[in-house]
C-alpha cells in the first residue's frame, strides 16, 4: 500500500512537472512569435511607406510630364492661331490689291470702250462718205467706158476668178509639195524600218507538181495495164495525171494544192517501193492523206506561234495551215500571210495601236483562200465567214474583208493590213505576173490618163510604175499642171487595182519656132 501511494505521488509530480514544462515552453514560443509577428508587422509598416513615397514620386513625375505636354500643345496651338492669322492677313492684303487692280481694268475698258464708240461713229462717217465718193466714181467710169454698172462688176469678177484660180493652184501646189515630202519622209522611215525587220524569199513555187522519175519505163507502170493504175490513182488523189514526152517526170495538174500535195507524196512513194498496183495505190494514198493532214496541223501551229498572236481555234489552226500548200502569182500564200503580219505588227507598233491584233489581222486576212477553190464565193467573202463561224474579234473580220476593198475599212488596223498586203505583194521578186495581165494593166493606165480633157498622149512606162502624160501647151498652165496630175492619181486610185504606187508626171512642153 505504500508503495503505490509512493507510485501515484512520483506519477503526479511528474504530471506536475511536465505540465509546467509545457506551460513554459509554450509561453517561450509564444513570446518568440510575438517578436516574430512584431517584427513582420514593422516591416510591412516601413515597406508600405516605402511604396506609399514611391507612388508619390511617380505620380508628381507624372503630373509634372502631363503638364508639360499640355503646355507644349497649348504653344503649338497659339503658334498655329498665329500663323493663320498670318496668312489671313497676307490673302486680305493680296484680295485688296486684287481689287484695286480690277477697278483700274474696269476703269481702263470703260475708256476704252468710250474710245472704241467715238471710233465707231467716225468709221460709219467715212464709210457714209467712202460710198458717196465711191458712187460718183462708178457713175463718172461708166461715163468714160460706157459700160453700165453691172457689166463692169461681171468684168471685174471674171479677171479675178481667173488671177484667184492661177494664185490657188500655186498655193495648192506648195502646200502639196510641203505634205507630200514630210508625209514621204515619214513613210519612208517607218517602212523602211518595217522592211528591215523581214527577210523574206523571193516566188518560187509552182501551179503545177512535177514529180521527176528515174527512168521511163516507170511511166508504164505508172499507166499499167490498160490504164488500171493511173486510173486508181487518179480516182484516189482527184488530181490529173499528165504522162507525156517530158523525159523523166509526169506531172500533176489539179485545181486544190492539197490533194496536189497528197498525189505528189504517194507517186513518190509508188516510184520508190517499186509496187504499183491499184490496191496499193489506195492504201499508199490514204497514208499520204494523214502525214499531208499533219502538215497542215504543223505548218499552222509554226505560223501562230512563229507570230505570235495567242490562243486560236483549232479548226482556224488546220484552214490556215492549208495556205501552206496553196500559191498566188507563184508567192506562197501562208508565207505572204506571216510576212503580211510581220509588217502589221511593225506597222502597228510604229503608231502606237495594239500590235497583237495587227498581227492576227495580217496573219488571217487570205484564210479564205484555203478554202475558195471548194465553195463559192470571193476569198474575202469566204474569210469573213469563217472569222464570223469562230468568233473572231470584229476588226480581224473588217480587215478580212476590207483588204482588197469590198467593204469599207472601219479603223485604222484594217488599213495597215491593206497597206502591208501591198508592200508584201509588190516588192521585187515576191510575184510574177502573166504577159497578158501585164498588157491589160498598161491599157487600162494609159486609157484612164487619156480620158481629160488636156492630155494629148499617155505612157505607162517602168512596168507600169509609172506613167507620163502629154498635154496640150495652149489648154493648160503650169499650176494647172498639178491640179491635172492630182486629178489623174484620184482617178487610177479610183478605177484601178495595182500593188504598190503608180507615179503620174505630167509634162507641158511649149515650143516657140521662129524662121530669119
Amino acid at each position: 500500500m505504500t508503495s503505490l501511494w509512493i507510485y501515484v505521488v512520483v506519477a503526479a509530480t511528474a504530471f506536475v512537472l511536465a505540465w509546467l514544462l509545457a506551460k513554459f515552453t509554450i509561453q517561450q514560443k509564444l513570446a518568440r512569435n510575438k517578436s516574430a509577428a512584431a517584427d513582420i508587422i514593422a516591416q510591412a509598416e516601413k515597406e508600405a511607406e516605402r511604396k506609399r513615397q514611391q507612388f508619390l514620386v511617380q505620380a508628381k513625375q507624372e503630373w509634372f510630364r502631363e503638364r508639360d505636354g499640355q503646355e507644349q500643345k497649348l504653344k503649338q496651338r497659339l503658334r498655329m492661331a498665329e500663323e493663320n492669322d498670318q496668312r489671313l492677313d497676307d490673302r486680305e492684303k493680296k484680295l485688296n490689291r486684287r481689287e484695286d487692280s480690277l477697278k483700274q481694268r474696269e476703269s481702263a475698258l470703260a475708256q476704252r470702250e468710250s474710245e472704241l464708240e467715238n471710233y465707231k461713229l467716225s468709221l460709219k462717217t467715212k464709210d457714209a462718205e467712202l460710198e458717196r465718193l465711191i458712187s460718183a466714181q462708178n457713175l463718172e467710169l461708166s461715163k468714160i467706158t460706157q459700160l453700165s454698172l453691172e457689166e463692169a462688176k461681171q468684168r471685174l469678177m471674171e479677171n479675178l476668178r481667173q488671177e484667184f484660180n492661177k494664185d490657188a493652184a500655186e498655193i495648192y501646189k506648195s502646200i502639196v509639195d510641203e505634205a507630200k515630202a514630210n508625209a514621204t519622209r515619214e513613210a519612208k522611215r517607218i517602212l523602211t524600218m518595217t522592211i528591215e525587220r523581214i527577210a523574206s524569199e523571193h516566188a518560187s513555187e509552182t501551179s503545177v507538181s512535177v514529180v521527176p522519175i528515174p527512168s521511163e519505163d516507170v511511166k508504164g507502170r505508172i499507166i499499167g495495164r490498160d490504164g488500171r493504175n493511173i486510173k486508181a490513182f487518179e480516182q484516189a488523189t482527184g488530181v490529173k495525171v499528165v504522162v507525156d514526152d517530158t523525159p523523166e517526170a509526169v506531172v500533176l495538174s489539179a485545181f486544190d494544192p492539197v490533194k496536189r500535195e497528197v498525189a505528189r507524196l504517194a507517186l513518190e512513194k509508188l516510184i520508190g517501193n517499186g509496187k504499183i498496183h491499184p490496191q496499193r495505190v489506195e492504201d499508199v494514198v490514204k497514208s499520204c492523206e494523214e502525214e499531208v493532214e499533219k502538215a497542215i496541223w504543223r505548218a499552222g501551229n509554226e505560223a501562230v506561234a512563229t507570230v505570235g498572236i495567242g490562243k486560236i481555234h483549232p479548226d482556224m489552226i488546220r484552214v490556215l495551215g492549208r495556205l501552206h500548200f496553196r500559191t498566188s502569182y507563184g508567192q506562197n500564200v501562208l508565207d505572204h500571210s506571216k510576212e503580211v503580219a510581220y509588217i502589221c505588227g511593225a506597222l502597228a507598233a510604229e503608231l502606237r495601236l495594239d500590235v497583237r491584233m495587227a498581227k492576227r489581222a495580217g496573219l488571217l486576212h487570205d484564210i479564205g483562200k484555203a478554202i475558195s477553190q471548194n465553195q463559192e464565193g470571193t476569198h474575202t467573202q469566204l474569210g469573213m465567214e469563217i472569222g464570223k463561224k469562230y468568233n473572231e474579234d470584229p476588226i480581224v473580220i473588217n480587215a478580212i474583208g476590207s483588204h482588197h476593198e469590198d467593204i469599207p475599212a472601219d479603223n485604222l488596223i484594217s488599213l495597215l493590213v491593206s497597206a502591208a498586203d501591198a508592200i508584201s505583194g509588190s516588192r521585187p521578186g515576191a510575184r510574177r505576173d502573166t504577159l497578158d495581165g501585164y498588157v491589160k494593166r498598161i491599157d487600162k493606165l494609159e486609157k484612164v490618163a487619156d480620158g481629160f480633157d488636156a492630155v494629148a498622149k499617155a505612157y505607162a512606162i517602168s512596168a507600169g510604175r509609172e506613167i507620163r502624160v502629154m498635154v496640150q501647151p495652149e489648154k493648160i498652165s503650169d499650176s494647172e499642171a498639178d491640179l491635172l496630175a492630182s486629178d489623174i492619181a484620184k482617178k487610177i486610185h479610183q478605177a484601178l487595182e495595182y500593188p504598190g504606187q503608180i507615179k503620174v508626171t505630167v509634162i507641158r512642153e511649149t515650143k516657140a519656132t521662129a524662121y530669119a
